[in-house]
């Protein structure tokens, strides 16, 4: 345990270094569902990503700083995870009873509780809360309720607090972040979310960009001299395009909600993973010149998108931009054995040769 520890610990203080830049958006098909897609991003090292089946019934506790044992989380409920670092980060996931949660870092805003070893039996790791929600609850209104008796602490002071995304089969959405030890949650109606600073910031920001709209500027006379759009989307001129956490926001916004409306979830999956192309992050952008650590190739890992209806998570990855699917209506939680696999069999995007005969 205490080899772990210290390999989460060594995790977690690379992540905290330059991790800051998850993107999320979600998109509802009226009557039929909703479909929250992701991205995940970390130039520093590859994450060594994984899917976890965890079945019904499994048991587990919480690794907690010092290697003790943390909080138990039993499995009323089988899920579909995809794992940062360690299997057991759940960064992503959806149950069987369609309640989706996900993390997302939040360095510098957030502060959790100091690690009391005396209520380490209600404690749980943050990276560990992901699994926490998704073995044991079915709704939103369950984890609130539920996360009122726990204790959230960092393996390790050193790294990053992150906050969290919690959707369930009614669509309903929820923010979680912990300031000062206390527990926020904000009602999320617009369904975006990347990191810092805090959500209510983030969604007061978007204010600074009223004048932006889908399509194109009319042509102006300015002085007899007759102005006019280069090209389409001028309506969107003014929108910013750097990769900070405040940009994302705005820009996943306004991609969101002028997106066309979707007849199907699949087709919102499909629509969400086109829209989160643009969040991409390509590597050398977040570090000096001749400072890139590592060789991926790209900062964004992966991008999942979940449709909770049909329960299913999709994802695509660095190494191959195919899309995968994980159905977990196909799974017998009640018999299926505990297993992790990394998301790539291989690192390297395959190439299809097209035969000209």
């Amino acid at each position: 345990m205490k080899k772990i520890i210290l390999l989460a610990t060594a995790a977690l203080l690379a992540a905290a270094m330059r991790a800051d830049a998850c993107t999320g958006i979600t998109l509802r098909v009226q009557d039929k569902g909703t479909v929250v897609a992701r991205t995940i991003e970390w130039g520093g090292s590859n994450l060594n990503s994984r899917y976890v089946v965890v079945p019904r019934g499994y048991s587990q506790n919480s690794m907690l700083p010092g290697g003790d044992k943390g909080i138990a989380m039993p499995s009323r409920y089988g899920y579909v995870g995809l794992s940062v670092e360690m299997e057991q980060f759940v960064a992503e996931g959806i149950n069987e009873a369609g309640l989706s949660a996900g993390l997302f870092y939040f360095p510098n805003y957030g502060s959790y509780e100091e690690y009391d070893p005396a209520l380490a039996a209600s404690t749980v790791a943050d990276l560990q809360l992901v699994a926490w929600m998704l073995g044991g609850f079915s709704t939103v209104d369950e984890v609130v309720e539920a996360a009122r008796d726990i204790h959230v602490v960092s393996l390790d002071p050193r790294a990053s607090t992150v906050h969290w995304r919690i959707t369930d089969a009614t669509g309903r959405q929820v923010v979680l972040e912990i300031v000062g030890g206390k527990m926020q949650f904000h009602e999320s109606r617009l369904g975006v979310l990347t990191n810092s600073p805090g959500y209510e910031w983030q969604m007061t920001n978007l204010n600074n960009y009223v004048n932006l709209y889908a399509g194109g500027a009319q042509d102006k006379d300015f002085g007899g001299v007759r102005l006019a759009a280069f090209g389409a989307g001028s309506g969107m001129l003014g929108i910013p395009g750097d990769v900070t956490p405040p940009s994302r926001f705005v820009r996943a916004a306004f991609y969101q909600m002028t997106a066309p409306p979707c007849d199907t979830t699949l087709g919102a999956v499909m629509q969400g993973l086109q829209i989160l192309n643009n969040f991409d992050i390509p590597m050398g952008v977040e570090f000096p010149a001749g400072q890139i650590p590592a060789d991926i190739p790209s900062a964004t890992q992966w991008t999942s998108a979940t449709d909770i209806a049909e329960r299913k998570i999709y994802y695509r990855t660095m190494y191959d931009s195919s899309i995968r699917c994980i159905d977990l209506a196909k799974i017998d939680f009640g018999r299926v054995k505990y297993r992790s696999e990394p998301l790539d069999k291989v690192d390297r995007q395959p190439v299809i040769e097209v035969e000209i005969r």
